[in-house]
């Protein structure tokens, strides 16, 4: 980085280590030059901004108090973890932070001792936290356990029933609310925070566990003391629900007043027993564009910090999202049965014109993917038609939902699985790799992939016409640009087409991979066929094609194993079929963060990686040919 977006105080910190040999007074400084490194840093390299904006003043209270990396700091989903990456000596590799070979944008236990955790998707850090608490107890060890979860990350059933455990067991776990929407809590005022100050303090919790024993002989007398603790509580703080799990709430206070975060946090890890912290803050704070429309600088690309984001006005193709965004609507006007869901995804799914135009018929159930599964079930049962706006990998939590309370029963939901494939800079964690693998084996299932935009819409068409489940996946980003149609028309179901007549070798593409093989079916002079279809599969088009060519070939943005290659070969040792298949796909491993672009080259799903596949296999028969006829 350049030295104008560092400061002489932050260049001191290399590590928690560091960071505590400073004198508390001169931490207010360390947040205000944190904020502006965050500024500066990401505003050159893209990525999450505003809640790391948000938790700059708890990063410095954890890592000052705790002796990290021996206590443990699990963050919940890992946008707000950029300040603790800058604190844990990676302050000088920001710059390439969501970039190929650069930092991973999340927590990654392979890049820190500090990181915990590895995480991607929310509401894990409960779970985690207390399974190394019960590891802690295991081994003896006296080490702190904190969980940093947001307002939306407590959403999810997974964080309930991880703080139902935690409770029940009384585990030394720390877990801090960090509610930066306001979604939980009136605002925070003195009371409530003299109030917090107070129930964290040495004299309180001294008189309290005195007077648990003392009390806990006279059973009447203490379940009224226990009452009325729980009303007074409940008259200053929202925290009787997190009571009733058997945690010690403490809170709310404000987040970015460190001096009371500090003395609280001071207090309440020297108590034993699941302890509750709730936090306000503020996403954004600090950048006035950020904290006025945190939404949108929730993950951003470069922008300039001094004007912040501008819309481009370039036109451009429309992103894939754009293409559902449009037919959602398109068919909901046509259709009064239509509903839409999502977990959380209004705007990564293309549902804010949907929200806006059909308000009672939107919903978004938060983060509760097997909910929003459910939920769609029970509505199709009584004559709706809902569509499900997901993520590939958001999906992989509710497989169990869409096993048992979508395909068993045959339910006509149309899954529209955005994300499918690689996505780019949040990596792993969130491509969207197995999602053909995960879905084939499904009865009653109708598995689509289109080839451009065009074909996207008629195939969301085509699956919400249908009396059964149905799913279209698509990928991040653009398409090859067509033209599309506007008038929607139904696809005949499992019909491939051909897109380039050839000879020789056959290339079977399907979904996004379609452009790739039309390249390498023109310099091979291969037969390209557009499959449309995962299932149900063209079986007439696959056996024809055994008859009139030599080597067939599939391609697909999907892991090799279980994806729709198998399907191919599958079809045709049903049918007592000996052909040469080549597979080609996304290889057995997790394919680093990156660009999309620096990503599918470096998995090979270019047209040079199938090229350089298909002659490679090419030249290997040949030589072996040539080694039996010597």
């Amino acid at each position: 980085m350049t030295n104008n977006v560092r400061t002489p105080l932050l260049d001191t910190i290399n590590s928690p280590a560091d960071l505590r040999k400073l004198p508390e007074s001169q931490l207010q400084l360390l947040a205000k030059e944190i904020r502006h490194f965050l500024l500066h840093s990401v505003s050159k390299s893209g990525g999450h901004f505003a809640a790391g904006l948000g938790t700059v003043e708890l990063t410095i209270a954890l890592h000052y108090l705790l002796n990290t990396p021996d206590d443990r700091i699990v963050w919940d989903v890992g946008h707000q973890a950029y300040p603790h990456k800058i604190l844990t000596g990676r302050r000088d590799r920001m710059h390439s932070i969501r970039q190929w070979q650069g930092l991973a944008p999340f927590p990654k236990r392979e890049e820190s001792e500090y990181d915990a955790f590895g995480v991607g998707h929310s509401s894990t850090s409960i779970s985690a936290a207390l399974g190394m608490a019960i590891a802690a107890k295991h081994s003896g060890s006296r080490r702190k356990l904190v969980a940093v979860i947001g307002d939306g990350g407590l959403t999810a059933g997974m964080a309930f029933e991880a703080l139902n455990h935690a409770g029940a067991l009384r585990s030394n776990l720390l877990v801090i609310l960090n509610d930066n929407d306001m979604s939980i809590s009136p605002n925070v005022g003195a009371l409530s925070k003299r109030f917090a100050q107070m129930l964290s303090g040495k004299l309180y919790t001294a008189a309290r566990e005195k007077g648990k024993k003392v009390l806990s002989n006279m059973p009447p007398a203490w379940e009224i003391a226990k009452r009325a603790e729980e009303h007074i509580k409940g008259l200053i703080v929202p925290g009787t629900l997190f009571e009733e799990f058997g945690f010690n709430y403490i809170g709310p206070i404000d987040g970015h007043d460190l001096p009371t975060l500090l003395e609280t946090l001071h207090n309440i890890i020297q108590l034993d027993g699941p302890q509750f912290l709730h936090i306000i803050t503020k996403k954004g704070k600090g950048y006035e564009p950020a904290e006025a429309d945190p939404v949108k600088y929730h993950g951003v690309t470069p922008f300039d910090p001094i004007q912040g984001i501008i819309a481009s006005k370039k036109v451009s193709r429309p992103t894939y999202s754009k293409v559902f965004s449009d037919w959602v609507c398109d068919m909901a006007a046509q259709d009064e049965r239509l509903v839409a869901i999502t977990p959380a995804m209004r705007e990564g799914s293309g549902l804010v014109r949907f929200e806006q135009e059909f308000p009672d018929r939107y919903f978004d159930v938060a983060i509760a993917e097997q909910h929003s599964v459910t939920v769609a079930a029970g509505m199709a049962c009584d004559g709706l038609k809902p569509v499900v706006a997901i993520y590939s990998t958001f999906l992989q939590r509710a497989y169990d939902q869409l096993v048992h309370d979508i395909i068993i029963q045959k339910l006509p939901v149309l899954f529209a699985i955005d994300r499918a494939g690689l996505v780019g800079a949040d990596g792993p964690t969130h491509n969207g790799s197995f999602d053909l693998t995960l879905l084939r084996c499904l009865p009653n299932m109708v598995i689509m992939a289109p080839a451009d935009e065009n074909e996207c819409r008629q195939m969301l068409y085509t699956g919400f016409m249908l009396d059964q489940p149905a799913a279209v996946r698509y990928p991040r980003g653009t398409g090859p640009g067509v033209e599309i149609e506007q008038v929607m028309s139904a696809l005949p179901i499992g019909k491939a087409e051909m897109r380039r007549q050839g000879k020789g070798i056959a290339i079977l593409a399907f979904g996004s991979m379609l452009a790739v093989a039309l390249e390498v079916g023109e310099q091979l002079d291969a037969t390209v066929i557009n499959m449309r279809f995962i299932k149900p599969i063209d079986t007439e088009m696959i056996i024809q094609l055994t008859q009139e060519y030599d080597l067939l070939v599939t391609v697909e943005e999907n892991t090799v194993q279980g994806g729709a290659g198998s399907a191919v070969t599958e079809t045709l040792t049903a049918h007592g079929i000996t052909q040469a298949v080549l597979q080609y796909g996304l290889p057995d491993e997790f394919i680093p963060h990156g660009g999309r672009e620096d990503m599918l080259k470096g998995a090979g799903m270019t047209t040079e990686g199938l090229l350089e596949f298909i002659l490679g296999h090419l030249q290997a028969q040949d030589a072996g040919k040539a080694a039996k006829t010597a």
